[in-house]
């Protein structure tokens, strides 16, 4: 039913990469193809190299390298009057975006990218903005308003036979019935996309799913050891591949499954290295929910009360300024897991935004 994983964001001369290609693979022949386009003058060349140079860079963490790729990009595809590769551009910008938390901004560009990709006559980079837009929602937890998209993009992709969109769109459904507390629900979809990701060959895909995975074996069956292999199996992938953020929230996804064993220093110590991990890719929610679980961590290893208070007030705050509703909710359960009184309280739901 489905094709081997592709990777449409490799383009031009780079049609040859395989959707499992090592980052600095990536980045080292995307930069070569590039500087070969703009010696020979090709605008349109460039702009899709420079593509999977920002991607590249977008996926390793360094997220101003990878600002000025998706711009160049978009300024040579620009030049070259080329609508596709100015959608393509759009869409590595507003993933960027969400990346580091502008969500406002994501959406925009996202929007573009979507319209521009219509107009283009590219129904890849169309699917790939909306998802995106759909993404963008779900992170921020409104759910309504994606839950739609997210079904309507599956449905596509499953007509399509495209094996990498109808993983991504399985684990952001997963995810959904996750935070809302539909565990076998989330279970199945989570094995679904493992399963197809794995015949596709979709090693990013397989390791985002094994993540979610052993997020359900950990809450719903209390399986520590199950869900540390599965993270365990995960993380080769992500260290093969280098990619930076998936490593790091498979540490925080570490983490939660030691804090929830009651293995707290353990916990600690891993929420500290995502904590460092999501810092130096400057990635706001990655590092928001690190702290999170870095604080109640430490408030079950004795840490001062008014400290942890006063942490969790900070940590309020910056998730409403960032626009995830999903993860504030976090924070009022925390307050009431440690028994503190929280004075700006707001309804608690299960929670855990990730992907």
């Amino acid at each position: 039913m489905y094709g081997k994983a592709f990777a449409p964001e490799y383009q031009g001369a780079l049609t040859t990469l395989s959707v499992n290609s090592s980052l600095t693979d990536v980045l080292a022949a995307g930069t070569e193809q590039l500087r070969a386009a703009e010696r020979a003058g090709k605008p349109g060349e460039a702009a899709r190299s420079g593509l999977a140079v920002a991607e590249a860079h977008r996926r390793l963490g360094r997220v101003e390298d990878a600002e000025r790729a998706w711009k160049a990009s978009y300024r040579a595809a620009r030049q070259a009057a080329d609508v596709a590769a100015m959608a393509w551009a759009l869409w590595s910008g507003g993933t960027l975006a969400r990346q580091r938390g502008a969500f406002r901004l994501a959406r925009r560009l996202l929007q573009l990218a979507a319209d521009l990709g219509e107009r283009g006559g590219d129904i890849v980079v169309r699917g790939y903005s909306l998802a995106g837009l759909a993404e963008t929602g779900r992170i921020q937890g409104d759910y309504e308003a994606v839950g739609r998209l997210h079904e309507q993009l599956l449905a596509e992709a499953r007509r399509r036979g495209e094996a990498r969109h109808t993983v991504w769109a399985l684990e952001g459904i997963a995810q959904m019935h996750r935070n809302t507390g539909d565990y076998d629900t989330a279970y199945a979809l989570f094995e679904e996309s493992a399963e197809i990701a794995a015949r596709a060959d979709d090693r990013r895909g397989h390791a985002w799913a094994l993540r979610g995975l052993a997020d359900v074996v950990s809450v719903r069956d209390g399986d520590t050891e199950r869900a540390l292999e599965l993270l365990s199996q995960a993380e080769v992938t992500c260290r093969a591949m280098r990619l930076s953020s998936a490593l790091a929230y498979n540490h925080k996804m570490r983490g939660n499954v030691l804090y929830r064993a009651g293995r707290y220093a353990e916990a600690r110590s891993l929420y500290e290295q995502a904590l460092a991990e999501f810092r130096e890719m400057s990635e706001p929610r990655g590092e928001a929910l690190s702290r999170l679980g870095l604080t109640k961590s430490l408030a079950r290893l004795g840490r001062d009360r008014a400290e942890t208070a006063a942490e969790l007030a900070e940590l309020a705050g910056t998730l409403e300024r960032i626009g995830l509703q999903h993860a504030r909710r976090m924070v009022a359960r925390a307050y009431d897991e440690l028994g503190i009184p929280d004075a700006g309280a707001v309804e608690a739901r299960p929670a855990e935004v990730t992907r």
